[in-house]
């Protein structure tokens, strides 16, 4: 029985002696692993960009709404909007009667289109914001400043614009007090926010900001508002029940009367997302897996081609003292070597393929070491898996057959 170190040595050497047919054997594989990670690479990518990017709330921020905030069931959608509207009393009266509520905002949302000169841009986001959205909003005014209570409440027609607009409206100069219509309403910019850039493909810089008076003034006093609520840390479930308690009782629902609007959180957003990432990750995973039996199946038949041309060498090995475990082995260690090395090249493809994600687009991929390392397990079982027939086949020739074999 050849010792371990032997055994490697002799696997190495029948490598190298033939290193088109490793090649080929270990690039089936490679591919298959490669295609797994990037897999991962993308779906936890995907959470981590969802997470900055759509679920941005906060873990101490909450909103209120007569419509849900993520569904998928299209018929709640429609149940909602036939509920009362949330008007700005409302966000008045969860102000006073929440205790544990640190600030309380309104806003509301529209589209409009936008004009200064020759210049027009359409489809512009419209949103309508309380001066306290600037402490519970995370957007951040790049230039100017925030517009203030007095101008709210003298419907000021002063906003704070995307980069948008920036770039479409003013490049090349300071946005900063110049005025632009919108609709039939000239609006003056006193300050920029910072850029954000798009989401899933929706342009999230496109938008004007105004006091919610002018935006009601502008858009109608039938919009329904959005109430956006901030706590202090540790107070968050309490701030919500107490909220909800207010709103229950300006609507007069009592008992087990379901509420007539909902509450909207960060999690709200990352429990939709995980239930449709989930869906495509058990798809993505799928068609991985499929690349990888398709990798071990290549493995597995050029075994036996390897096998079949080797059958004088194997013959040569039997008549000189080795037993059937020692070719049974050799081949086993060959097919693990075999695809641990395209495991390794499939994980170096897939933290490529991560770093030029990382790079080159917004998308914030990385591999983490625990996906490494189940490529690593992973390649290791395909090719004790696959391999253990065609070390079989070797290990049971007939060691006078085989030398026969020309």
């Amino acid at each position: 029985m050849l010792a371990a170190g032997d055994n490697l040595v002799q696997c190495f050497s029948a490598l190298r002696a033939h290193k088109l047919r490793a090649s080929l054997t270990m690039l089936g594989l490679t591919m298959g692993v490669a295609t797994l990670i990037t897999v991962m690479t993308i779906v936890q990518g995907a959470n981590v960009y969802v997470e900055q990017k759509i679920a941005n709330l906060g873990t101490n921020v909450f909103q209120i709404a007569r419509t849900p905030f993520a569904v998928t069931d299209f018929n709640i959608i429609i149940k909602a909007l036939k509920f009362k509207k949330i008007e700005l009393e409302d966000m008045r009266a969860v102000a006073e009667g929440c205790p544990a509520c640190k600030e309380v905002g309104a806003t509301a949302s529209g589209s409009v289109h936008a004009r200064y000169g020759n210049k027009e841009v359409a489809d512009v986001n419209f949103y309508g914001q309380t001066p306290s959205m600037a402490d519970i909003d995370t957007r951040t005014v790049e230039f100017g400043r925030y517009f203030t209570a007095v101008e709210a409440e003298h419907r000021a027609d002063v906003c704070l614009i995307g980069d948008t607009l920036v770039q479409q409206l003013f490049l090349g100069m300071d946005p900063i007090g110049k005025s632009f219509r919108v609709g039939n309403d000239e609006l003056l910019v006193i300050g920029v926010i910072e850029k954000i850039g798009s989401v899933l493909g929706q342009d999230q810089d496109n938008f004007i900001m105004v006091p919610l008076p002018v935006f009601l003034r502008m858009q109608g006093a039938h919009t329904s508002l959005t109430i956006n609520v901030k706590t202090n840390t540790g107070d968050f479930e309490k701030a919500q029940d107490q909220a909800d308690l207010v709103l229950r009782a300006r609507r007069h629902l009592s008992g087990k009367m379901e509420d007539d609007f909902f509450i909207g959180t960060k999690e709200s957003y990352m429990a939709l997302w995980r239930s449709i990432s989930s869906a495509f990750f058990g798809v993505f995973i799928l068609v991985s897996s499929i690349s990888v039996v398709i990798g071990g199946i290549v493995i597995m038949n050029v075994m036996l081609v390897s096998v079949n041309l080797r059958r004088r060498e194997i013959g040569v090995r039997r008549a000189v003292g080795a037993t059937k475990r020692d070719i049974l082995r050799q081949f086993m260690v060959e097919s693990v070597m075999q695809c641990i090395a395209g495991g390794a090249m499939g994980i170096s493809l897939g933290f490529l393929v991560a770093l030029a994600l990382r790079t080159y687009t917004p998308f914030p991929a990385a591999v983490q070491t625990w996906v490494a390392v189940m490529g690593v397990f992973l390649s290791s079982g395909v090719g004790l898996f696959f391999g253990i027939y065609p070390a079989v086949r070797a290990s049971q020739l007939d060691p006078i057959v085989a030398l026969r074999y020309d």
